[in-house]
């Protein structure tokens, strides 16, 4: 029985950039569970797992277009040194409200006497990801 869109399965994974560091994995938890199709993982991640039967083990590469995506400037935005705290360093997370009320996490990107430039887009986005997915269990629906 192979993985199709509707299954929820469980995965172990690890995630790689292309220097070959690790930037996630369940190894040392549980697997992650999800429902292929319904978006809760990258495009791509869904793409490796399809088709794949339990005990199976796949290793991809997955382009920024299936990932996070490519990284926007436009993301970057510019705010006064005193809307910011004092304590802050570049690579920080940050929690910003947007205009529209909605609450976004940033990141620091670069910190002058009068300006703090804030990162808005995925840590990931514009990064080509490799995993070594192993598909754990399909769950049985019956």
């Amino acid at each position: 029985m192979s993985a199709n869109e509707g299954d929820t399965v469980r995965v172990h994974y690890t995630g790689k950039l292309p220097d070959g560091s690790e930037f996630d994995s369940s190894r040392d938890r549980e697997p992650l569970e999800f429902t292929l199709g319904e978006g809760k993982v990258i495009p791509g991640f869904t793409d490796i797992v399809e088709g794949m039967n339990p005990g199976d083990t796949e290793t991809a590469t997955v382009e920024p277009d299936r990932a996070y995506g490519e990284r926007d400037e436009e993301r970057m935005i510019e705010v006064d040194r005193e809307q910011v705290p004092d304590d802050i360093e570049v690579g920080e997370q940050l929690e910003v409200q947007q205009p529209n009320g909605q609450r976004a996490r940033v990141s620091v990107a670069e910190i002058e006497e009068e300006t703090v430039t804030l990162d808005g887009n995925h840590p990931l986005a514009g990064r080509e990801l490799t995993f070594e997915v192993e598909l754990v269990e399909i769950e049985d629906e019956g």
